[in-house]
């Protein structure tokens, strides 16, 4: 999964439309005053939590620059969260009555006066306005007007080893806006940078696993290598192709035809056409029909050094493919990024709303949920709430680092994949048999222990964490109604006993060691020389177009009418034959593959390496039976598509 947080955050969001504001109420009031004036409404979660008392280095200067976006409230926001809740709910009344784009916008979108009001209050406390969009109103200006628009001090804190800029108290707008104005992002300029959420080589460089492989789970066993478990152990897969993954989640003859597909990264891969098409002739896939591929891209790329765009490449080619893979009859549409800053991920995502370019988005990239604020949140999920209401779900990766712990040195869980209105993607190990029966799948957890240098054992077997489905339960969303009565009270009231969210909701293949076949362009080690190559990939970066691409197949079913926001439906199917139940070992013997990879990465110049590595090892997090913190429901079996089916 890519790191979402790949770009400075930039943009300031506020919400509301109002009649303009006029004499000394439209010019703000001091901002040592702001936290208590009765004048001001203040927005929550736009002070960030780092920025304390300790690390204050003092004001930052009034000409420094400010670049902020103001989300706008609309008309009704109590009211879109009603609607996208009832018309997801396959027990209410208005379950699927959808409304288009624009009836949606004309409904709960903010008002022409709304929009009149925030520029005016805005550019008369000295903020110049950069853009107006359907959702907010961007602006730049220095620190003086930001601090009198918005009623507080901008100090620099120190955070890690560097020096950002962040309000001293909690943003506010003049009362009037109250209802105008959702938030507003940027006033902080801290880096939060989106990654993607797998182990992606960088396409400049070439990457090829080595080998020996197995063409199915159990085909090639490790003779010379020892025992694991007591028994010995198959080579990992060379990387699974469509024809697998649609046997083992029950695609029987749909193709997701007349479903549209849209997936979100930063950036474009300038081959993904010529690699997606020449991938699908080697590995028996349906041929790409012209046009079945739409890319909408913007007019320039930004942060591309923060965001390593080259890497979002690999990312791409990976949800182009899988997505196609399992739902070969779909229209994709890739909408890429500028970068992977909050800001213009949002645009990528209202992009799609707005347009209502397709009605299932694959999403590969987030961020821990300690990177996350309350402003963006509310930013996200007033997106996600319009694509409710107008039928199209969203699908998050859930993450690759389990519990977060290794990586972060914080139990946590990722975001977007933690709002209550998105889809969250677990991931687990896939074992598909011969003739491309599945067989099981395990939690995606992995331990990695080396081979002795004697040949005779593994070192330190198991070995160490590498890698791992993310999950656990949210410490700032409430638990949603759909998980009530499923998920066990042990996980939704860890932290609150009025209980949280729980991730994920759903999973598929994601584990690296029983991955994916990617075919991408990359570059040869001579630097100069591209080439198309295969290789094996997985992160639960391949588990959201997976999923993506058997809700195409599921909306075929249901006639193809939009499934929308799932949740409510999935969590229904809960406990019937429509999942497979994933558990960590479910042969009770404990599992594991044997790697043998380049040092280098790309040939055998630099030695090879051979390891085991362990299944169903999830850092704290497990898969039992039942609902999980690793799989959520389970996987989509043999019954979940027709499960859709009309009648």
């Amino acid at each position: 999964m890519r790191s979402r947080r790949a770009a400075l955050r930039t943009s300031v969001s506020l919400a509301a439309t109002l009649p303009l504001l006029t004499g000394a109420l439209a010019l703000g009031i001091p901002a040592a005053h702001a936290a208590d004036n009765p004048g001001r409404d203040r927005l929550a979660g736009t002070k960030p939590a780092w920025a304390t008392a300790r690390t204050d280095e003092g004001a930052t200067s009034d000409g420094a620059r400010v670049s902020a976006r103001v989300y706008l409230r609309g008309r009704d926001p109590a009211g879109l969260a009603a609607y996208a809740k009832a018309v997801s709910d396959p027990a209410s009344a208005s379950y699927g009555r959808y409304l288009s784009a624009s009836r949606a916008q004309a409904r709960f979108g903010a008002t022409k006066d709304q929009v009149v009001a925030v520029k005016g209050w805005l550019t008369s406390a000295g903020l110049k306005v950069t853009g107006v969009t359907q959702h907010y109103v961007a602006v730049t200006g220095d620190v003086a007007a930001a601090e009198k628009a918005f009623g507080t001090e901008l100090h620099n804190y120190t955070k890690g080893a560097r020096t950002y800029r962040a309000p001293v108290t909690t943003a506010s707008v003049p009362k009037a806006l109250k209802d105008a104005v959702l938030t507003v992002t940027g006033l902080d300029s801290a880096p939060h940078l989106a990654r993607h959420q797998d182990r992606l080589p960088p396409p400049e460089t070439v990457f090829r696993n080595s080998g020996p492989f197995s063409t199915y789970h159990g085909s090639n066993v490790a003779k010379a290598l020892p025992d694991a478990y007591g028994t010995k152990i198959p080579y990992a897969v060379k990387g699974y192709t469509g024809k697998q993954l649609r046997a083992a989640y029950g695609a029987g003859n749909r193709t997701g035809k007349g479903v549209r597909i849209a997936i979100t990264d930063a950036y474009a891969s300038p081959t993904i056409a010529y690699d997606a098409a020449t991938y699908a002739g080697r590995n028996g896939d349906a041929a790409w029909r012209a046009g079945q591929l739409h890319q909408v891209l913007p007019a320039e790329y930004t942060h591309t050094k923060e965001c390593s765009a080259a890497g979002w490449y690999g990312e791409q080619t990976l949800d182009v493919e899988a997505a196609h893979a399992v739902a070969p009859g779909a229209q994709i549409t890739y909408v890429g990024a500028a970068s992977c800053a909050d800001e213009d991920l949002l645009d990528s995502l209202s992009k799609i709303v707005d347009r209502h370019l397709a009605d299932i988005v694959s999403n590969s990239w987030g961020e821990t949920e300690a990177a996350q604020t309350p402003d963006l949140a509310a930013a996200y999920d007033q997106v996600f709430q319009f694509g409710a209401v107008e039928g199209i779900g969203f699908y998050y990766s859930s993450g690759d680092d389990g519990d977060e712990v290794a990586s972060s040195g914080t139990k946590q869980v990722d975001i977007p994949a933690s709002s209550a209105w998105v889809t969250a993607v677990g991931g687990t190990s896939l074992a598909v048999g011969k003739g491309d029966t599945y067989l099981w799948e395990t939690g995606w957890g992995t331990e990695k222990a080396d081979l002795s240098a004697d040949g005779g054992s593994w070192t330190g077997f198991p070995g160490a964490f590498t890698s791992g489905a993310g999950g656990g339960t949210s410490r700032t969303v409430a638990e949603p109604s759909y998980q009530q009565g499923v998920v066990p009270d042990a996980l939704a009231k860890a932290y609150d006993s009025a209980g949280n969210r729980v991730v994920p909701d759903i999973a598929a293949i994601a584990d690296p060691n029983t991955g994916f076949l990617v075919g991408q362009t990359q570059t040869m080690p001579d630097g100069r020389t591209r080439a198309y190559d295969e290789y094996r990939l997985g992160g639960t970066s391949l588990a959201a177009p997976v999923v993506a691409g058997v809700q195409a197949l599921a909306q075929e079913a249901h006639g193809g009418r939009p499934l929308g926001f799932a949740n409510p439906a999935i969590y229904a199917r809960y406990g019937s034959t429509a999942y497979h139940d994933v558990t960590d070992d479910p042969t009770a013997s404990g599992l594991a593959v044997a790697r043998v990879d380049f040092v280098n990465g790309y040939d055998a110049t630099g030695g090879l390496e051979t390891s085991v590595r362990s299944l169903g090892r999830d850092s704290s997090l497990s898969a039992v039976r039942g609902y999980d913190d690793v799989t959520g429901v389970g996987t989509p079996a043999g019954g979940y598509v027709e499960s859709y089916r009309r009648r």
